[in-house]
């Protein structure tokens, strides 16, 4: 019988020697797919890049995204009016000060709205805690010192919107631990504001 033909021992490229420090796979898919997969894995080696050798987590993720359900007959709660230095408000009527709709508390514009619930803890000086909801809303202007939720490189965070001396942006951690650092803005990297915070909500029971 031939020799020839067939897989050779030790032939071919080392496993774990390509681009992605890693052994491959062959898969196949839908042609359509083929320049979101490749823009996927060219954004996912630049995150490598950035981070090669460094520790520090430098973006917080979010996790579920809703929607704001805006009922009709909104809810109104009492809102007390505190003026004793100490002690718990009555629930009679000479103590509340006004009703309040908490959705049009923490909502200007309900079309452009949406919650975003924290996963990462380098906003936390800003009392952004891991399983807050944070309310985002697209039609405000972002502006230096607003907290944003940005897209950078199809990953969303949320952080501080700065520009550094080059006027280039970039995105500032609040976490005085120091274990997350400044995100900057290059002209490749994928970048987009994709709502302003206006504010959070969390419960504790």
């Amino acid at each position: 019988m031939s020799n020839r033909g067939g897989k050779r021992e030790n032939a071919g490229r080392p496993a774990g020697q390509g681009k992605y420090g890693e052994s491959t796979v062959t898969m196949r898919i839908p042609e359509s797919q083929t320049a979101m997969v490749k823009s996927f894995l060219e954004a996912y080696q630049r995150k490598r890049e950035r981070v090669d050798g460094d520790t520090s987590v430098t973006e917080v993720e979010v996790d579920e995204f809703f929607t704001p359900e805006i009922s009709d007959q909104p809810t109104l709660l009492p809102l007390f009016a505190i003026k004793v230095a100490a002690g718990f408000p009555s629930p009679a009527d000479d103590h509340v000060e006004k009703r309040l709709d908490v959705s049009e508390f923490l909502i200007d514009h309900a079309a452009s709205t949406f919650f975003v619930t924290i996963k990462g803890d380098s906003m936390i000086d800003m009392g952004l805690l891991p399983g807050d909801k944070v309310v985002v809303d697209r039609s405000k202007t972002p502006n230096i010192g607003d907290i944003v939720l940005a897209v950078v490189d199809r990953e969303f965070t949320i952080k501080i919107l700065d520009h550094g001396a080059n006027k280039m942006p970039r995105l500032l951690p609040a976490n005085s631990t120091g274990a997350y650092k400044p995100i900057y803005i290059r002209p490749d990297t994928q970048f987009e504001i994709f709502g302003v915070v206006i504010g959070s909500f969390r419960r504790f029971k």
